[in-house]
């Protein structure tokens, strides 16, 4: 087998690329998943400016100077760290910096939204006020921001979300010296459809248990749910109530996924777990199956 297949196919150029200037001094920079990265590089110009990991599709450059147009593409990384080809180019130009100024716009008024389908959202809303010009609007899904537009904009549609699940969006607008508005009233939706949750369940769950330091550990090991990123946190429930949460780092397992936690000192005690993951729209995907474990029982 040679090399380039053992360190796995290489990945396509990311589609979908935008670039929007967020303020006198930063570019919002998205593009769209591709199946199979790992991370992926943003470069202005031929200089790589920012790496983040698969989960994200979106990136704000930052420290550039006002008044200046820049080029920038997207690189995704696969298995064995093979880098794509680069996407198309994309230009924005930052406008013009604006001296002294500490008053951040009013905040947006008369944000709308509607399900545009399943997997989608349509937000609307109305150009909020600032002294000196509105250049971005920042869109949050709870406290997460997801999406940026440029500040001629009053409406722009949310995708990669699940079916028959409830969202809340909220905006934001930005000014060319970055000063933030407060944030817009809530947009609550639902996504119309069902998700009986088996797609975005961890699957494959086992569930054992060892001593030691005189007491009992749980010990579990699980295969994540096939999502269009990276899962770095879960939930585990032992006995129908949450037990604790665990968060990854930038190195959260794709393929398998270990952990062990404290279940007390008593031998002989059976508990049933089960563990679900927070999604990369923000959501919680579905439970997996549960598994029956008593304390001392070797299997």
């Amino acid at each position: 087998m040679g090399g380039d297949e053992e360190s796995g196919p290489l990945p396509a150029a990311p589609r979908g690329v935008t670039a929007a200037a967020g303020s006198a001094t930063s570019v919002h920079v998205m593009w769209n998943a591709i199946d199979g990265a790992e991370a992926y590089e943003v470069y202005r110009g031929s200089t790589k400016v920012q790496e983040v990991p698969s989960s994200d599709h979106m990136v704000d450059v930052t420290r550039l100077r006002p008044s200046t147009t820049y080029v920038f593409t997207v690189r995704a990384r696969g298995a064995g760290g093979r880098l794509g080809p680069p996407s198309e180019e994309v230009r924005a130009t930052t406008p013009a910096a604006a001296a002294a100024d500490r008053s951040a716009p009013t905040r947006p008024p008369g944000v709308r939204g509607r399900a545009a389908g399943g997997r989608a959202v349509q937000l609307t809303w109305s150009a909020a006020r600032d002294d000196r010009g509105v250049v971005s609007y920042d869109i949050y899904q709870g406290d997460t921001k997801i999406h940026s537009v440029g500040g001629g904009q009053t409406a722009t549609a949310v995708g990669g979300l699940r079916p028959g699940t409830r969202y809340v969006f909220t905006v934001r607008a930005r000014d060319a010296a970055d000063n933030l508005s407060p944030a817009s009233a809530a947009v609550r939706l639902t996504t119309p459809g069902t998700d009986d949750g088996r797609a975005t369940a961890p699957t494959g769950l086992r569930a054992t248990t060892h001593r030691a330091d005189e007491a009992y550990y749980i010990d579990l090991a699980w295969v994540p749910p096939r999502t269009d990123g990276v899962v770095t946190e879960y939930q585990i429930h032992l006995d129908g109530r949450q037990a604790t949460s665990l968060v990854y780092g930038g190195d959260a397992p794709r393929d398998r996924a270990e952990y062990s936690f404290y279940a007390g000192q008593e031998p002989g005690v059976t508990h049933r777990v089960r563990i679900r993951a927070k999604l990369p729209d923000g959501t919680w995907g579905g439970f997996s199956a549960e598994r029956t474990v008593t304390t001392g029982e070797r299997r």
